[in-house]
């Protein structure tokens, strides 16, 4: 047991680092979103259910290793005469390697930091000085999707991939098990949101989650995920949803005000 609590406490501390802090930098965009969409975190066509098209690709820094695939982040442009307060949510689809950006929009994520009739002055720009923040993810009425991944070979290979990941969290561990039974198997991180086991269990499956909550690590249990014939590319409904706040030590940014 204290094996796992160090273990948990460092795969938790790892993850987390603080994105609630606004952050001063660039954005810049690419016309298309299937760039954003078919990206690192490994999401394709689904990416754009998970914010009506609003995609980011972030820097290595805020990426994590993937850790960061469908975190939440509220961005805005800061000029006045061309851009809301408010600016817009996206949701982070892939990893940007140019550093001159933190970001890489997709056309309409960019275009929804714009007042109303400047659309296609903020196109013209290319290139917008932002402002940007971590902010907790909403999927209403909507469970945590599980997605069995096509390379997904029975009996001997399960991948999936999460979907619909509410709150302000980082996933950093899975665990599966045949349902009613307490011998796990942990999964591992193969990329992005895609998490993989060559140690598949027969029968029905159940997953443990662990989360970034609070401090430290929540386990999340969903009794039962997939289904004995479990297909790939069918998604799955968890049962369970993520409403929880990772909490960061990094006041006194971290306070919720972004005047």
């Amino acid at each position: 047991m204290a094996f796992f609590l160090v273990f948990l406490s460092l795969l938790v501390s790892s993850a987390t680092a603080c994105d609630r802090c606004v952050v001063q930098s660039k954005a810049a965009y690419f016309s298309k979103s299937s760039a954003l969409s078919s990206g690192a975190c490994g999401y394709g066509s689904l990416a754009v259910g998970l914010s009506g098209g609003r995609l980011a690709a972030a820097v290595p820094s805020v990426y994590k290793d993937g850790a960061a695939c469908g975190a939440c982040f509220q961005i805005r442009c800061k000029n006045p005469s061309l851009c809301t307060k408010e600016g817009t949510t996206v949701v982070v689809t892939d990893l940007n390697n140019n550093n001159q950006t933190d970001f890489v929009l997709s056309s309409r994520a960019f275009v929804a930091m714009a007042n109303k009739g400047m659309s296609q002055q903020i196109l013209k720009h290319g290139i917008a000085d932002v402002e940007y923040k971590r902010v907790p993810c909403v999927y209403k009425n909507r469970n945590l999707g599980v997605r069995v991944e096509e390379s997904s070979k029975k009996p001997n290979y399960l991948a999936i991939k999460f979907l619909y990941q509410g709150g302000q969290t980082e996933i950093v561990g899975v665990d599966v098990a045949q349902v009613g039974s307490s011998n796990w198997n942990f999964m591992s991180r193969k990329n992005g949101a895609i998490w993989a086991t060559d140690r598949v269990p027969a029968g029905a499956l159940q997953l443990r989650i662990v989360v970034t909550s609070g401090y430290d690590g929540k386990w999340i249990w969903a009794p039962k995920v997939l289904p004995q014939d479990w297909k790939a590319g069918l998604v799955y409904d968890s049962g369970v949803q993520i409403t929880d706040i990772a909490k960061q030590a990094c006041s006194p940014c971290d306070d919720g005000s972004w005047s």
